[in-house]
């Protein structure tokens, strides 16, 4: 993994995203599965998708803040955001997660 996406270089082959993050994406109809890395200190302010969300930490940690809550995710952690939740995260160390988001 010699990018500094912290993911193998043959993914920056996929398309771009690049809204609220930096990631490659993989599309089909049922869902859409995300590549993307964040730089310590990134802060993405509260939102919500019309998508169901799941994803796993492969670097770093992310912290994820629903309803007000914190939880703390790290390395094999998954997580799960319902649709129209309305969610915001942190990253205070480099950090790279596979995200799919359901359609």
């Amino acid at each position: 993994m010699s990018n500094p996406h912290f993911f193998p270089d043959k993914l920056l082959e996929l398309s771009s995203f690049t809204e609220r993050f930096v990631a490659r994406r993989v599309e089909n109809e049922q869902a859409d599965v995300y590549f993307a890395s964040y730089p310590a200190g990134t802060v993405i302010e509260e939102h919500d998708h019309d998508t169901e969300n799941y994803g796993v930490i492969t670097k770093g940690r992310l912290v994820l803040i629903l309803d007000g809550v914190e939880t703390e995710y790290g390395v094999g952690d998954w997580y799960h955001v319902d649709r129209h939740v309305r969610h915001a995260a942190r990253f205070e160390e480099d950090t790279a997660e596979i995200e799919i988001w359901f359609k």
